[in-house]
């Protein structure tokens, strides 16, 4: 997965350790967050993956529990108490899919369409998560914030 290998990347020029942690269902979840329980230092990225979908309360539960702080995909992820969120705007996407929509009613062949990829990405940080794991947040990351939930 692309997204996973730029994480890698990343890490490894900041002298991060990651450990990649495919899962599949909820004992398995449980499982991998389970595992660094105790551990200091660690944290924890919520690929973009329809997987975690059913699970987001297990892993909203486990992360809360042992004090991880995570990083989720959704901007509805730091609302309903994640860390923070960076990923692409669902709202954007929704109103460019018009255009799809607006040329195949036109007759177009959906096949034809040119395929875009997202153009806006969000950034949201929970300021509440971040106090209840005695975060400090650096201002220079608040002020490149979409939101800011306090």
């Amino acid at each position: 997965m692309r997204i996973l290998r730029s994480i890698e990347d990343n890490a490894a020029s900041s002298g991060i350790k990651v450990v990649d942690c495919p899962v599949h269902d909820g004992p398995e979840i449980r499982a991998a967050i389970g595992a660094f329980d105790g551990e200091p230092g660690t944290g924890l990225v919520v690929l973009p993956d329809p997987i975690f979908a059913p699970y987001r309360s297990l892993i909203f539960e486990m992360v809360a529990k042992q004090h991880h702080p995570t990083i989720y995909p959704l901007r509805s992820d730091a609302q309903a108490g994640g860390l923070l969120s960076y990923g692409i705007n669902i709202l954007d996407q929704l109103r460019r899919s018009a255009f799809y929509v607006d040329q195949i009613l036109k007759g177009a062949r959906p096949g034809d369409l040119p395929v875009q990829a997202p153009t806006k990405f969000e950034l949201v940080i929970n300021l509440k998560t971040a106090k209840a794991l005695g975060l400090d947040v650096p201002q220079t990351l608040l002020a490149r914030a979409d939101e800011v939930i306090e």
